[in-house]
């Protein structure tokens, strides 16, 4: 397994065999196809906006 590694740093960084430097996470990724339109359909927030149909 490989690690790219990054010194944004002005001085040297040095690693050592045995240390600890990266995490492995598994993560889904989702496929998604995009449709372009003319316009979007009316919704039932109107034009209210984001948190305009909440409860007060």
């Amino acid at each position: 397994m490989g690690v790219i590694l990054i010194n944004h740093g002005t001085e040297e960084f040095r690693i050592k065999k045995g240390e600890r430097l990266a995490q492995l996470v598994f993560n889904k990724i989702e496929i998604v196809s995009l449709e372009e339109v003319e316009a979007l359909p009316e919704t039932d927030r109107g034009a209210g906006g984001f948190g305009s149909t909440g409860t007060k």
